[in-house]
């Protein structure tokens, strides 16, 4: 409040007066009991806020049998992502779901892959990069190896040519053919193929360039660069991956967690492509103003500490994903103590060991969600007095997930995937149209698969570690910071295109995932 007010400070103020209305006194807490009342507040207990679970559930099971409500209609391009956050949100509420219901969105899913690869956002559309991760995740959780279980039913080889089609000479991908470029579709195109074994240097050549210009001087991301400065008119048009791309856009949330994992994503290709070669100078992402980003975007007391997603805008509930679960993604980057340059000659990671264990409170994002994320009649929103929708469901309870629990690359887990992983098998599940140029270029790709699948299954929950505001009885399901899908369907799908046997994940909880 500067003394000159606008229509976003008078915004902003009306907002933290709204949030303040939902936090309770200590009246509340015997008044409302646990079912929340008329005035839209959440349900609380004697230990705090409650997560109305089983109404959430019910606006799930809503919108999956009776169908989508007419609003929705404005989503018809994307149903595989109405599906997909639908399933994920049963996953993360630990419920687990019926063989018919499995059978019903697989063959929705299955109906929508196109026929020259890639799956569509509805039937008779063009294949896009966006509904095919949606589509693909939502059939980690529904399906199976084997006959009827739909993955033996995706075509990679057609779909691996379809990701190939969109590719840009700067290493950028567009969405769909004759498509815009965005991060967005690079983290969709990377996570796929990740999950599928279908990653190769042709597919990632250029995209660690092209994902470091998309970083603003705040530290986040935007959601892409101009590629024409990378093309000097002075030679013969050649791409130059180390000229200068300007950003387009300032650094958001939704582009900076895209462009995050898909960081993370590219470092076994970093390691296997960048070391050895003498003539291309290995990109990188400056994480110190990266993390500062991150951190800043949290909300203040005044706003229930959720998190916004840019700078002097209003905290929306489904940030507490794209931002707070972003800053898990840099934790994994940064290592053991969380210190940028610890891993770097001369560092001294010792000397914060005794630093607080959170970069962002965790406990305010909770109180956000469970204050002010929960609609009375169910489902999760954005803030109020906004209604539920199937989308912020799914990233509030992701976001709330990210808040409870701390899951990071783990050492012990690296080494057990490492002493299990077989070379035989992984070839068998080649068969996608990439051929290697020589036996020295096959041996350098398997070595970036298998670290590929090392790295990605490594993170692990750490014990001890989880924080639940208002009592264990709101806990949610772990969700894996790089998919967001829980540890059980990310080892299954990943187990059986790897060709792999992953060793038994012991619980670490005594509600085991569904």
């Amino acid at each position: 409040m500067d003394g000159y007010p606008t229509a976003t400070s008078s915004l902003q103020s009306v907002t933290e007066n709204v949030l303040k209305a939902h936090l309770p006194s200590s009246e509340t807490y015997q008044a409302a009991g646990a079912t929340g009342d008329s005035s839209g507040k959440a349900g609380t207990s004697e230990t705090g806020p409650l997560l109305q679970k089983q109404l959430h559930i019910q606006f799930l099971l809503r919108n999956l049998l009776q169908g989508f409500p007419e609003r929705y209609i404005s989503q018809d391009a994307s149903q595989p992502w109405l599906i997909y956050w639908t399933l994920q949100g049963f996953s993360v509420l630990g419920i687990g779901m019926d063989d018919q219901t499995r059978k019903r969105a697989k063959q929705t899913l299955l109906a929508l892959q196109h026929p020259y690869g890639g799956f569509s956002g509805g039937p008779g559309q063009a294949a896009h990069l966006l509904p095919t991760y949606a589509a693909v995740c939502a059939l980690a959780i529904v399906g199976q190896p084997g006959p009827d279980g739909a993955w033996d039913e995706i075509d990679r080889t057609k779909m691996y040519e379809f990701f190939l089609s969109l590719k840009q000479p700067d290493g950028s991908y567009t969405v769909t053919q004759d498509g815009e470029v965005d991060v967005r579709g690079l983290y969709c195109l990377l996570s796929t193929a990740t999950l599928l074994n279908i990653v190769t240097p042709e597919l990632l050549k250029g995209m660690p360039e092209f994902i470091v210009s998309c970083q603003s001087y705040e530290g986040g991301f935007g959601n892409a660069s101009f590629p024409e400065w990378a093309f000097p008119e002075e030679d013969d048009g050649a791409f130059d991956a180390s000229a200068p791309r300007p950003l387009l856009g300032e650094a958001h949330g939704g582009y900076t967690f895209c462009a995050t994992a898909t960081w993370v994503l590219l470092q076994p290709y970093l390691r296997h492509y960048y070391s050895s070669s003498s003539t291309s100078q290995r990109p990188t992402v400056n994480m110190h103003a990266l993390l500062r980003w991150l951190t800043q975007m949290q909300g203040t007391h005044m706003e229930l500490g959720g998190f916004r997603g840019r700078t002097n805008k209003l905290v929306d509930g489904c940030y507490s994903w794209w931002v707070g679960g972003c800053v898990g993604l840099v934790e994994g980057l940064l290592g053991p103590g969380c210190v940028p340059g610890a891993h770097e000659p001369g560092a001294h990671a010792e000397e914060w060991t005794d630093i607080d264990d959170s970069l962002f409170n965790r406990q305010a994002l909770q109180e956000y969600i469970l204050y002010a994320g929960q609609y009375p009649a169910g489902g999760l929103r954005d803030k109020p007095p906004k209604s539920a929708d199937s989308y912020h469901t799914l990233y509030c309870l992701s976001g709330l997930s990210a808040a409870q629990h701390t899951v990071l690359p783990d050492d012990a887990r690296r080494a057990e995937l490492l002493a299990s992983w077989s070379d035989e098998t992984i070839n068998e599940r080649e068969g996608f149209g990439f051929t290697p140029a020589s036996d020295a270029a096959r041996s350098q790709w398997d070595a970036m698969r298998k670290e590929a699948f090392v790295s990605a299954l490594s993170w692990v929950e750490e014990e001890g570690t989880s924080k639940y505001v208002g009592g264990a009885v709101n806990r949610v399901n772990a969700t894996h910071p790089l998919f967001n899908l829980t540890a059980t369907h990310t080892e299954g799908m990943m187990q059986h295109f790897y060709g792999q046997q992953v060793p038994e994940r012991r619980p670490k909880h005594p509600a085991a995932e569904k």
